[in-house]
C-alpha cells in the first residue's frame, strides 16, 4: 500500500474521538480576514468583531501512512446551540442563502442518488439529518420513506466503529447536499478505515449502488502510487466524483489529483449590494497554512480538457464554492457533540459541489463529468480575488480566469456542470 502523508503537515489538536463540542474552549486562532458572517434569514449579515475566529479541525493527523484525513473545520469561537428558541435561527448560512448565493433552484434533482462516502460510523446521522432538514423546511429525508440509505463499504450494514470526528464531518457533508439539492437522495457509505484502499472500496460500492454523484471530503499527500489508485477507485465514466482539494493553503492533495474528479476549492462568501447580492474570495492568506488546497500534481497526468500552461501535469482545482469557516455553515450533529455548530472546510463545498451536479441532470455514459465546467467557464462566477500561499502565479493566487484555489469559479446556476 503507498503512503498519503499530508504535503504540509496541518495542525490537528485533538484526537478523531473528541467531540467538536468538547473543542470549544480550546480552539487554535486562524488568521482570517474579518468577514461579514451571516445568520440565515437575516437580510444584512453581522460583521465579525474579531480579525481571527477560532477553529479547529474535526479529524486528526493520520498516524500511519496510507490514511486520510477528513477535511471540515468547527467554530469554536461560537458557542453551540443545544436548542434553538422560537424565533432563533441557526449561526452560519442555511439552505435558503446557498441557493440565493450560486443561483440555484429550490425544486430539482428528484430521482438523483447522492453518495457521501466517509470513515467510521456516525450513529446518529439519520436523526440529526432529520432535524437539519425539519429546521429549514426541506422535504424528509429517511429510511423510511426511501430517501435516506447508510451501508457499509460492503454494501451491508455491519457499520465501522463510531468517531466523532468523521461523524461532525457526515453531518456537514450531508446537510450540504440538503443544502445544494434538497429533493436528492443521500445514500452514506461508511468505510470501515480511514486508510485509502477502505475509502477506495467505499466508492466503488457507491457506485455499484448506483450513484452516478459520489462526493469525498477526505485527502492525503501525493505519492507516486496515485496513478494506480486513480483506476482502482476513481476510473467511473459517467459517474460526478467530487473531491474537498485540503484546508491547508497552497499544496496539493490526493485523490483531489485525481484526473478523474471534480476537485472542489474553497472561498470566502459574504452578502452585499452587488447585483448578485454576494461576493467571494479566496478562502486563505498570502501566508498560507490555512485555507483551500490548490497546486500542481506531481504524479497524475494533466486531463485532456484542462488547459492551463503553468502546470504540466493535473492542476488542482476545478471550481469551488463557500468553505470558510469565518463565513461558514449552519451544521446539527449531536454524536459526542451538542448540537448546532458553524462548520467550514472544503468538506463543504466538495458535497455541495456534488449536490450541483445532481441538480444539473445525468451525466453522460463515458463521460469525465469534471470536464464540464470547463466548456462552459461563462456560467461560473469568477473569483478573482485573494490567495492561499505564497507562489509567483495563478497556481495560489485568483486571477481573472483560472486560478488554483477556486478553479474557474463558483456555480452560477447548474449551466456550468452539464455536458
Amino acid at each position: 500500500m503507498h503512503s498519503h502523508r499530508r504535503r504540509n503537515p496541518i495542525r490537528r489538536g485533538a484526537p478523531a474521538l473528541l467531540s467538536a463540542a468538547a473543542l470549544i474552549t480550546g480552539g487554535l486562532a486562524v488568521a482570517i480576514p474579518s468577514a461579514a458572517f451571516a445568520t440565515t434569514n437575516t437580510a444584512t449579515p453581522t460583521a465579525s468583531t474579531a480579525s481571527t475566529v477560532q477553529t479547529h479541525r474535526l479529524c486528526s493527523e493520520p498516524s500511519k501512512p496510507g490514511y486520510m484525513a477528513c477535511e471540515a473545520v468547527v467554530r469554536t469561537d461560537l458557542k453551540t446551540q443545544r436548542s434553538l428558541g422560537r424565533h432563533d435561527t441557526p449561526k452560519g448560512f442555511g439552505p435558503a442563502d446557498l441557493q440565493a448565493a450560486y443561483n440555484l433552484p429550490k425544486d430539482g434533482g428528484k430521482g438523483a442518488t447522492v453518495a457521501i462516502v466517509d470513515a467510521n460510523d456516525d450513529p446518529n446521522a439519520e436523526k440529526d439529518l432529520a432535524a437539519y432538514r425539519s429546521q429549514y423546511g426541506l422535504p424528509e429525508c429517511s429510511t423510511g420513506n426511501g430517501c435516506f440509505k447508510k451501508i457499509d463499504q460492503d454494501g451491508g450494514t455491519n457499520y465501522p466503529t463510531p468517531d466523532s470526528g468523521w461523524a461532525g464531518e457526515i453531518s456537514l457533508d450531508v446537510d450540504m447536499v440538503s443544502a445544494a439539492c434538497p429533493q436528492c437522495h443521500i445514500l452514506l457509505v461508511e468505510a470501515k478505515s480511514a486508510n485509502m484502499d477502505d475509502l477506495g472500496a467505499a466508492v466503488n460500492q457507491a457506485v455499484k449502488q448506483g450513484a452516478t454523484y459520489v462526493s469525498n471530503s477526505y485527502g492525503g499527500g501525493e505519492d507516486a502510487g496515485d496513478t494506480k489508485a486513480d483506476d482502482q477507485y476513481f476510473k467511473h465514466p459517467g459517474v460526478a466524483i467530487t473531491v474537498s482539494s485540503g484546508d491547508s493553503g497552497y499544496g496539493t492533495e490526493y485523490p483531489a489529483s485525481s484526473q478523474y474528479v471534480t476537485a472542489v476549492g474553497g472561498t470566502s462568501l459574504k452578502k452585499d449590494n452587488s447585483t448578485r447580492g454576494w461576493s467571494e474570495s479566496v478562502w486563505g492568506t498570502s501566508a498560507g497554512g490555512e485555507g483551500a488546497g490548490s497546486g500542481c500534481s506531481q504524479y497524475d497526468a494533466k486531463p485532456s480538457w484542462q488547459k492551463d500552461t503553468g502546470c504540466a501535469k493535473r492542476a488542482v482545482a476545478d471550481v469551488a464554492a463557500v468553505a470558510d469557516p469565518a463565513t461558514g455553515l449552519a451544521v446539527y450533529d449531536t454524536y459526542q457533540a451538542s448540537g448546532w455548530n458553524v462548520y467550514g472546510g472544503t468538506s463543504a463545498s466538495a458535497p455541495f459541489i456534488a449536490g450541483v451536479y445532481a441538480l444539473a441532470g445525468t451525466p453522460g455514459t463515458g463521460d469525465v463529468p469534471a470536464s464540464y465546467p470547463y466548456a462552459h467557464p461563462d456560467k461560473l462566477n469568477d473569483v478573482t480575488d485573494g490567495a492561499n500561499g505564497s507562489c509567483s502565479d495563478y497556481l495560489c493566487k485568483a486571477g481573472k480566469g483560472y486560478d488554483g484555489p477556486t478553479g474557474l469559479g463558483t456555480p452560477n446556476g447548474v449551466a456550468a456542470f452539464t455536458k
